[in-house]
Order: structure tokens, then sequence, then C-alpha cells
């Protein structure tokens, strides 16, 4: 089991069936074969994630015509273009970039910025547009970023961890956490900590749940996945 690792090394360990479970983000579970998410365990966000959002020197989404991205989350790359494409009908041109807003600005007119970066923004300087609550305006769910999943040929080893218990005892201990990451995070202590309790979820309700399953919809229609499996959940 791999609890703590870059998600795409995750995914890959995975997919070679070199583990038996794993943190993975939401898109892998459509490109990996034999896997079973794992209930009610999620990163996600019901309203506004604040770790994962779209920056502008200005500009509205709809006007923008490049956009430089952070691929560090596959699922938020796709995300990214679902909004353009199925919420603004545009195509901007994309390119990969190393998460720096200033470079990442200089020759775009917008950037994908994922995780600590997204939550050091000068908002006085740029335009952040989150995307979970994007998301969530046009329709009205919430989104999932990442899932347990588990090597469906170990289904049986999977249902002895337990997932829910690891993540209940881990929200009791935010305070530690906190001060584990104060040197590395330069959020007030309160915020980071509002953060971790209030802007992510990490149960996944039925608002997130048919989030999820419309994201994996809109991804399989605009080619972003070349088949949509239904979600199976480990029992």
């Amino acid at each position: 089991m791999i609890m703590d690792n870059a998600p795409a090394r995750s995914a890959e360990l995975l997919r070679e069936k070199r583990i038996d479970a794993a943190l993975v983000p939401v898109i892998e579970y459509q490109r990996i074969e034999d896997v079973l998410l794992v209930p009610d365990v999620c990163v996600g966000a019901r309203e506004k994630v604040r770790s994962v959002c779209l920056v502008t020197k200005g500009a509205d989404l709809k006007d923008v015509k490049t956009v430089a991205l952070d691929v560090s989350s596959k699922t938020s790359v796709a995300l990214t273009k679902i909004i353009f494409r199925e919420f603004f009908n545009s195509e901007p041109n994309y390119k990969k970039a190393k998460p720096n807003l200033e470079e990442m600005l200089f020759d775009s007119d917008c950037a994908l910025l994922i995780g600590d970066p997204s939550l050091m923004i000068d908002e006085t300087k740029y335009r952040k547009f989150d995307l979970a609550e994007a998301w969530k305006s046009f329709t009205g769910y919430g989104f999932v970023f990442a899932m347990w999943m588990a090597n469906a040929e170990k289904a049986e080893v999977a249902k002895t961890i337990g997932f829910a218990r690891a993540r209940d005892e881990g929200l009791k201990h935010l305070d530690e956490i906190v001060a584990n990451y104060e040197t590395e995070i330069l959020l007030e202590r309160e915020d980071f900590k509002k953060y971790l309790s209030e802007n992510i979820s990490y149960t996944i309700d039925d608002s997130m749940r048919k989030g999820l399953s419309l994201y994996f919809e809109l991804a399989h229609k605009h080619g972003l996945i070349e088949r949509l499996k239904p979600l199976q959940f480990l029992d």
C-alpha cells in the first residue's frame, strides 16, 4: 500500500500491480485495468478547494487563448480542458510549464497551478479561479480529485485495510499536521488548518459521487479518456 508518493508514481505502481492499493488521481481509474474504488474515502471539495486553480493577470476565462499547465495532476489538467471545452466552448492552446506563476504568465494568458503555489497567490496582483468552485457553479456538484484504488485481484487484502479509520485518525491530529508543514506552507496556522478541515473533503458524498460520474462522462466526450468504465467500488 502506498500512502505518501507522487501521484503519477502511485498510479504507475498500481498499474504494474506492484502494490495492492494507493491514493491515485481519479482520472487514472479510467486508465488502469482491474482496479476498484475504495468507498467513502477521497480527497475532494464540496465547494471551494483553494489549492487547484486557474490564474490570469485579470482576464476572464472566456477570453483566454493560451494556458500554461502545471502537469503534476492529470485529473486537474483534464478538468481544465473540460471547463474550457464544455462550459466556455473554447479551445485555448496548451503548453506544459514548471509551477512558477510569473514565468507561466510571461507568454500565456492563463496558468493552471496545483498545490502549495496555488495557496499562496497574491490576489491583489492576479485573478484566481478556483477549479472546484467553477465546477460547482457549472454543474451543481462537488468534485473528487483523488481516491484510494485497489488492485481488483487483491480485493480481499484491501478489505482488511482500515482506510476510513486512518482518515478519521488523521483528522484528529490536524494541529500536529499543520505544525509539521509550518516552514513549508507560508499560510497563517489557522488559515492552513481551515484549508485542511473545511476546504478539503475526505469523505465522498452523493453530490461528489454524481460529480465524479459526470466528470468521467465529459472526459470521455472530449477525448480525454479512451473508455468510460462505470464506478465500481470495493465491497
